[in-house]
Formats: C-alpha cells, structure tokens, sequence
C-alpha cells in the first residue's frame, strides 16, 4: 500500500524544529510529510491530509476586527494556511490542527479565541513548557477519548490563546483542569481535529502517536 502523503504547514524559518519532530512522526506512522510553507504554499493535488502547526498567535483581528494591533504577528503566514484550510476544507481532508493550527481552524469555522489566559488559570500554571504537566480530561462521547484509549492523560503547554466560541461543526473534545479547551473535533468527519498541545514533541507517549496514527489511517481511506 503506498504512503498517504500530508502536507504539514509552518513558517520559513532555517530551522523548522515542528517539521522535524512530525516529520518523524508521520513517518513512523507510514506516512510521507511535505513542507507547506507561506514562500511553498501550493497544495498538491495528490495531498492526503494536512496538519496545521503551531507557531505565533493568530491575529486578534480576524476574529475580533476591532482589536488593537499587537506583535508578533506573522500575518503573512494567517493568509496562507487560512487559504490552505479551506482548500482542504473543500476537498474533504483529513485535517490535524496543533496548537495555533486548532485554534486558525476554530477561526475558519466562524469561531473566537481567548486573547489571554491569563486570567483564567487557576489550577493551573499559564508558563510554557515542553514537558507534559498539564492534564487533560477528554470527553468519554469523544473521538479522542476513542483514539487515546482513556479519559485523562498529561499533555504540554506552549500557548497563552484558546479557543472561545466554537466554530461551526466543532465540538470540545478535551478540557484542562480550569476548563480551558484543549482539544476541539468535528464528529461528521473522519479526522477533523484540533488539539492545543504539542503531541509531536512529545514522542515517548504512545497515546500522542496514535492522535498521528489516526490521522494517517484516515488519509488512507
């Protein structure tokens, strides 16, 4: 059987840490990964699925209009993957959204985003780090409860934005421990998820490879 081939997005930056780590990813899935990135930016025809990366916040005004303009701000990159999820979108792909990328899907769909969490934290801490010592509580009617096998688990944090009001067709799949949303899907579609780590960097979790697994199965389909 050949291997799905996804297209995984990111900025152009000399060294793309996020590319590697789900360059590996995939390909311990059986999958191929190709860069999409605002300079490399034309979809194939044979794409098979996408995943959005994270990355900088997304601009506040494309979802607040009269928000005040703040840095940094990679607008040129807002544009690209926007156009990249809809033309994914409109094929039907399976679409894996990490961290911003959850949140820039959000946004597509017609939804908000918290600006700043940082008022929101309570149980939990709002600093960024690569280990996994939140916890996240999915939902047991969930998707990603049927992918990870189990209702809790320990993810990382990176982000001090989250997703608000839901756009359309989304659901939460996954919350914090202050309720914060951490994971959002789409229970019409094969695979149309967001989640507000980063799975890819961590690797040792047999569970985030499964989120990769699923990802591929359903680009197979």
């Amino acid at each position: 059987m050949s291997r799905p081939l996804i297209g995984v997005t990111g900025d152009d930056t000399r060294l793309p840490l996020a590319w590697w780590f789900i360059r590996f990813a995939l390909q311990r899935c059986g999958a191929e990964a190709y860069r999409l990135t605002p300079s490399r930016s034309a979809l194939p025809e044979n794409l098979d699925g996408i995943i959005i990366s994270g990355g900088d916040d997304i601009d506040q005004r494309l979802y607040m209009p009269d928000a005040p303009e703040i840095a940094p701000i990679n607008r040129e990159r807002d544009r690209f993957e926007m156009i990249a999820l809809e033309l994914s979108l409109s094929r039907g792909l399976p679409i894996l959204g990490i961290c911003r990328g959850a949140q820039l899907l959000n946004v597509v769909l017609g939804g908000t985003l918290h600006s700043d969490l940082t008022m929101m934290r309570r149980l939990t801490s709002n600093k960024r780090m690569l280990l996994p010592r939140k916890t996240l509580h999915l939902e047991t009617y969930s998707k990603l409860f049927q992918i990870f096998g189990k209702e809790q688990c320990k993810i990382n944090s990176l982000h001090h934005q989250a997703i608000k009001d839901l756009g359309q067709g989304l659901r939460v799949a996954g919350r914090d421990a202050d309720y914060i949303i951490q994971a959002v899907e789409d229970p019409e579609h094969r695979c149309r998820i967001g989640v507000q780590w980063h799975p890819e960097y961590l690797p040792f979790q047999l569970r985030q490879l499964h989120l990769f697994r699923h990802l591929v199965a359903s680009a197979r389909r």
